[in-house]
């Protein structure tokens, strides 16, 4: 079964320029997969960034730029606003990667989902990160379309060709997975 995974669609990482600049454009994308997977009968899983205030737990450039992001209780951990959107499953994290330190593997296979349609930012972060442990774990990802994007464009396209490269991960339209 193929699965939307959303991944940090959140008020402090949209906010900042020049993402907030795309804001619009990428909400208007993500909120059409999101359709489409309702549609298809697909579950939509959404994993946040959340950090506690104790630096213990910051990746480390946060720690040595004192300058954490989406930190628990503030505005900035919650959800975009602009997108309509019930995930079938919500899962906080820690680091780039949404399997990291997280129940998200467990949660996929009791869902028996096999297959990823990966949405949100940024493309060479969190994107790269989630796309390459679900490869090693045997699960199909596909990168959607107009879903993903960076602050730096570069980045964005190198990522891209890497996981297109590297892992067989391409980007696809709804057309494309039928």
């Amino acid at each position: 079964m193929r699965a939307l995974l959303l991944i940090d669609l959140q008020e402090d990482f949209l906010n900042p320029p020049p993402l907030a600049e795309q804001r619009s454009e990428l909400v208007q994308a993500v909120q059409r997969w999101i359709d489409w997977a309702r549609e298809a009968g697909l579950p939509i899983i959404e994993v946040r960034t959340v950090l506690p205030r104790d630096k213990s737990t910051w990746a480390r450039n946060m720690r040595e730029d004192d300058q954490p992001v989406a930190l628990e209780g503030t505005e900035g951990v919650e959800r975009l606003r602009e997108l309509d959107v019930e995930p079938d499953l919500c899962l906080e994290k820690r680091r780039d990667d949404a399997f990291h330190g997280t129940d998200l593997l467990d949660r996929l296979h009791g869902l028996e989902v096999d297959e990823l349609v990966l949405a949100g930012v940024v493309t060479e972060a969190c994107i790269a990160m989630t796309a390459a442990t679900a490869y090693a774990h045997d699960l199909k990802v596909s990168i959607a379309e107009g879903g993903v994007t960076s602050y730096d464009q570069k980045r964005h396209t190198a990522a891209l060709k890497w996981l297109n490269e590297q892992y067989r991960q391409d980007v696809v339209g709804p057309d494309d997975l039928g």
